[in-house]
């Protein structure tokens, strides 16, 4: 069983930085200055994880594309099926008669996450490409 006890500990800040964190907390919606350092703390070791070649990570790759463009998505199939790295599941939603937005989410090392998340990106017809960087605790 893990172990859940909370340890608290402080930090020392300049008033303006304060400042600044308490306006970035009430504007994302942070119900505490705790909730957000442990949001941050969770972000960098993820950023951490992606910067160690080895570690297995998750990214989403969120895209919008146009479903009329001329065999895009074979190609986008096949960048799928033609990676080192693992796809877990895909989402496909139908935005308006033009636009479809899919996720595919993607398992592997980040070279491999990102090979294939920047092969799919670069397809002509793709109109937006973010990834996502993710991974376990």
């Amino acid at each position: 069983m893990a172990n859940d006890a909370i340890i608290r500990f402080s930090i020392s800040l300049p008033e303006e930085l304060l400042e600044s964190l308490d306006h970035q907390i009430i504007n994302q919606g942070y119900v505490s200055r705790s909730e957000f350092v442990r949001d941050l703390i969770r972000e960098q070791l993820i950023e951490d994880r992606w910067n160690s070649s080895e570690e297995t990570v998750i990214g989403v790759l969120t895209l919008i594309y146009d479903h009329h463009q001329r065999e895009l998505l074979q190609r986008m199939t096949d960048a799928q099926h033609n990676t080192d790295a693992q796809i877990l599941c895909n989402t496909h939603v139908h935005i308006d008669h033009h636009n479809c937005l899919e996720t595919i989410m993607i398992k592997g090392t980040p070279t491999q996450v990102e090979e294939v998340a920047s092969k799919i990106g670069g397809l002509k017809g793709i109109n937006f490409s973010k990834l996502t960087k993710t991974a376990s605790f």
